[in-house]
This record gives structure tokens, sequence and C-alpha cells, in this order.
């Protein structure tokens, strides 16, 4: 399953309904998320962050967040929270 931006157009309400409902139908399953909102992202067992159309980091969002790198500084900007939640 590939899902670009599902949640783009939606208030946070909405947002999180359907987020709940994509985690019931993911389970299981080999799904391809692509989203600028991190929230989008948090859950993931695997993110792969690309800059310049490459990947640039990998791992969990805890270990990346860890790591200190682009996708903790991507989070703390489009989170507006320290890298460490």
């Amino acid at each position: 399953m590939l899902l670009d931006e599902v949640s783009s157009a939606l208030d946070p309400m909405n947002e999180a309904a359907v987020h709940d409902g994509i985690e019931r139908l993911m389970a299981g399953r080999t799904v391809v998320m692509v989203a600028h909102r991190m929230r989008t992202v948090r859950r993931a067992d695997r993110v792969a962050f690309l800059s310049g159309g490459r990947i640039v980091e990998q791992g969990g969002h805890a270990e990346l967040l860890g790591r200190g790198g682009r996708y903790a500084a991507f989070w703390e900007l489009s989170e507006g929270v320290s890298a460490g939640g």
C-alpha cells in the first residue's frame, strides 16, 4: 500500500481518526507512507529521511531523534518541540 500525504488536508481531529483507521489496516502489511507532517511517521517501524532525492538517515523515530541529525532537526521545526519528544 502506498499512502501519499494521506492527511495533508485534514484538521487535527479528522487526521487522528484517519491515522487510527490506517494503523488498524496496516497491521501485518508493508506500507510506504509519504509525509511532511512528522506526526504521520512517528509510529512507523522504519523511517527513511530523504534530502535531494537520497536517503540521508534511516531508523526508528526514537532512534533518529536520539541521533540529533536532520530528522531530529526537521521534527523540532515541524512540531515545535525539542528532539527528545
